[in-house]
């Protein structure tokens, strides 16, 4: 499956670099954020629509605000214009 937008995959790949930043496997992030592995390897790969509940979820596990999170992927996103 396919990324769902530039948009969803500057998401994943944001939180994939802040995971991996923490030295977290995908894993243990999944189960820090109460979250199935295989649902959160979907977002990495921007094949999920995330709400924001599990937005909030997600940077609460890597220990930064959601924002942050946003961010990053609003730069990478710029970056591949």
């Amino acid at each position: 499956m396919a990324a769902l937008s530039p948009a969803h995959a500057a998401f994943g790949d944001a939180l994939r670099e802040l995971r991996r930043e923490r030295g977290i496997a995908q894993e243990g992030l999944a189960l820090k954020s109460g979250l199935n592995r295989g649902y959160y390897g979907d977002v990495e790969r921007g094949e999920r629509n995330l709400s924001l509940a599990n937005i909030l979820k997600i940077a609460e596990a890597l220990e930064v605000p959601a924002s942050q999170v946003l961010l990053r992927a609003e730069q990478l996103l710029s970056e591949r214009g």
